[in-house]
């Protein structure tokens, strides 16, 4: 049963923890990463609905992308639940995107990759429009989707370690299972692409893409990061998003842009791999599988 809304879960304790337990520091950490998740998810939903979508010809592939169109909806309005039952300020929180660099940096870039496939004329019989397609989608599902979505649901996390804001950190939960689906989805398509049309990313464009990607990351990571909070850092953080890094590209089968790299968070994969054993009469599961039929 893969249906949720955030009105399942209840967020009292954390308006109480918000202001009266997190530190400054920990209150910033909190409204940046919503600022930038909320209008994070909004471009997913534009880059499926309009610049993937209406591309791809198998209608299994459609209909799956617009349940995808439907989570990314649902993923928007969780992060505006949060924002509001919290009480922060709903303008200045989803204008950040605007005015910090740090947060528009990585906006600038979904963008810019975006807008190079949305044209109406795009052309993908042509092998260049063919492999800048490619790059677009790899860059959506395995960096925007797979790397800095996967990663940045963790400060949220790290604080719900510590028992501190643990309705948002479920909410969470829920998006990032679908998270890491949509991405695994797109690389599966992606790699598919390739086989199909015999065709392989320029790996100095791929390579550019990474050291990219990792500067917008790294600079995001150090401003919501500039004070450190207690259990998590700048290199916790960078470490383990260079290690997800690897593992999508695998899972492309592109070379690994940080040979060497090893796990920082290695508590992160359990948010989205194990299944949860909570109080029905206190919550729900995040492991949202109501039923189902084994064939032998």
């Amino acid at each position: 049963r893969n249906h949720w809304t955030p009105l399942d879960i209840s967020m009292a304790q954390d308006v109480h923890d918000y202001h009266h337990k997190l530190t400054l520091e920990e209150r910033h950490v909190y409204a940046n990463v919503l600022s930038y998740l909320t209008t994070s998810d909004i471009l997913a939903m534009r880059n499926i609905g309009l610049a993937v979508m209406e591309k791809m010809s198998a209608p299994e592939l459609q209909i799956y992308q617009a349940r995808q169109v439907y989570e990314e909806s649902l993923h928007t309005w969780t992060y505006q639940h949060c924002i509001e039952t919290i009480g922060l300020d709903q303008g200045e929180i989803y204008n950040r995107y605007r005015v910090v660099p740090e947060i528009s940096g990585k906006i600038q870039i979904a963008n810019r990759r975006l807008n190079s496939v949305l044209r109406a004329d795009i052309d993908l019989t042509d092998r260049d429009e063919l492999h800048n397609f490619l790059l677009a989608y790899i860059f959506f599902a395995g960096i925007f989707e797979g790397c800095w979505f996967y990663n940045g649901f963790s400060p949220i996390f790290a604080l719900q370690r510590r028992g501190l804001m643990k309705g948002t950190a479920e909410q969470l939960q829920y998006i990032m299972r679908d998270e890491v689906l949509h991405a695994s989805f797109g690389i599966r398509v992606a790699k598919q692409i390739m086989i199909e049309e015999d065709i392989r990313p320029d790996p100095q464009a791929i390579a550019e893409m990474w050291e990219e990607c990792e500067a917008a990351e790294a600079g995001y990571a150090g401003y919501i990061l500039r004070d450190p909070i207690l259990g998590y850092s700048l290199e916790d953080h960078m470490g383990q998003y260079r290690f997800i890094a690897n593992r999508r590209a695998r899972n492309l089968g592109l070379d690994e842009p940080y040979p060497g790299a090893e796990p920082t968070l290695s508590w992160l994969d359990e948010q989205a791999n194990l299944r949860k054993e909570k109080n029905f009469f206190e919550t729900r599961v995040t492991e949202y599988q109501a039923g189902g039929l084994k064939w032998d």
